[in-house]
């Protein structure tokens, strides 16, 4: 090797029960808590969208950033998943580093700041185990959300039943985890085997493709990921859209929506030009714009997690109640 590389045997773990949480399960909201008002009136249209979608029997594909986990959410998307909302749940490596954590010690999140200056971020030993995981899945042919939710849920973690994983391999429902190697902390462990994540993970890719296949007619939700969820979905898609069109099918009539803060202006369905910074934010051209040019409707949900998808939860079940 011309460059020299970091000896990770040098690296000190330690024990997660010495860590400071930021939140545990404590702070988890109940589904009967009062329901948030939401000042965006289409999210009963949305819900509809969803229902319809089920109804059908087309993908309803749930992509999300961690922050839903930390903001204590988990049990509004289990509800979802148990009720059959959901065909496929996917996020990043942070979301199923949250969801392990707390399935595991009912606990997660550390404080970047604290623990950044002594240089403990992300060395956490129990943690590790998740780079075992990867490496099983590498070798079985599976995919990260699988191995991770047949961990959590077949050996009985003590907070399974607060895991989004858990509950998808639970209940035979696909989840995916879309890793960038570097981007999380399990990847600084000694026993991270890079090529397992990346075998894991693109498996997962796969996986998830198959289920963009089932659009026509469905609904894809991208709740507060801004890179991940936009680029899996742009590639998953082009894939999906080169085989129907060898079939000759359709891949175009389908709904998306994003859940973000971001003030995108009043003009959302058209693409902005590359002199304005919205240009860059990508849920905003291939999410809202690029992805449903040819037959799709797209919408976007700018308010806090916290309010949006206990509201939306609460609309889906009432729309898959109303046509059982």
């Amino acid at each position: 090797m011309p460059y020299p590389q970091f000896d990770r045997s040098r690296l000190r773990l330690a024990w997660l029960a010495t860590r400071q949480h930021d939140y545990d399960v404590s702070s988890l909201a109940r589904l009967d808590d009062p329901l948030p008002a939401c000042p965006d009136p289409r999210l009963p249209t949305l819900a509809a969208r969803v229902a319809a979608a089920r109804r059908r029997n087309s993908a309803v594909i749930w992509m999300m950033g961690a922050h839903a986990i930390k903001y204590g959410l988990s049990r509004h998307i289990i509800d979802l998943l148990q009720r059959g909302a959901l065909t496929c749940l996917s996020f990043n490596g942070a979301g199923a580093i949250h969801d392990y954590e707390l399935a595991l010690i009912g606990a997660t999140s550390e404080s970047v700041a604290r623990y950044i200056r002594s240089g403990q971020f992300g060395l956490w030993r129990e943690t590790g185990r998740l780079n075992d995981l990867a490496r099983q899945a590498a070798d079985e042919g599976i995919g990260l959300g699988e191995a991770i939710g047949r961990e959590i849920w077949e050996q009985g973690l003590p907070h399974r039943e607060s895991s989004l994983l858990g509950w998808a391999y639970h209940l035979g429902i696909a989840a995916t985890v879309h890793v960038g190697i570097g981007n999380d902390i399990v990847h600084e462990h000694p026993n991270c085997d890079g090529a397992a994540w990346g075998a894991a993970s693109y498996a997962d890719f796969l996986v998830f493709a198959e289920q963009v296949r089932g659009l026509e007619g469905g609904v894809y939700l991208n709740i507060g990921t801004a890179v991940t969820g936009p680029e899996v979905y742009l590639k998953a898609l082009s894939m999906a859209r080169n085989v129907a069109t060898q079939e000759g099918r359709d891949l175009c009539h389908f709904t998306t929506a994003v859940f973000d803060l971001q003030d995108l202006g009043g003009d959302l369905a058209h693409e902005p030009g590359k002199d304005e910074a919205r240009y860059y934010f990508r849920p905003f051209k291939t999410i809202l714009v690029r992805t449903v040019a040819d037959g799709g409707e797209s919408f976007y949900i700018q308010a806090l997690h916290q309010v949006t998808i206990p509201v939306l939860r609460h609309h889906v079940a009432q729309a898959l109640e109303a046509q059982a």
